[in-house]
């Protein structure tokens, strides 16, 4: 396929005196996630889950664990799901 063919005219010289444009660039400081951040957010994921398997395997045999009975997926979800929508404020 042919290559269009460019003119002087066609290509206009970019002004660097135009009022409210910089061309510099800016470096922007986004910080990071502070370390106790992440470890919360790891230890809420894997607490909700170490629940859950906990129940399964000694549901029958620890008390306040066969109390509350099905409220064990509740607690071991939110803590997992908690973990995960801190994983939105992760830079």
């Amino acid at each position: 396929m042919p290559k269009a063919k460019v003119t002087k005219d066609a290509v206009r010289p970019v002004s660097t005196t135009s009022a409210g444009t910089s061309r510099t660039p800016v470096k922007i400081n986004t910080g990071g996630t502070p370390t106790w951040y992440k470890v919360i957010m790891f230890a809420l994921m894997l607490l909700g889950l170490a629940w859950i398997v906990a129940f399964y395997i000694f549901g029958d045999q620890v008390q306040f664990l066969a109390e509350l009975g099905p409220w064990n997926y509740a607690i071991g979800f939110a803590g997992m799901i908690v973990g995960l929508l801190m994983t939105m404020g992760w830079r």
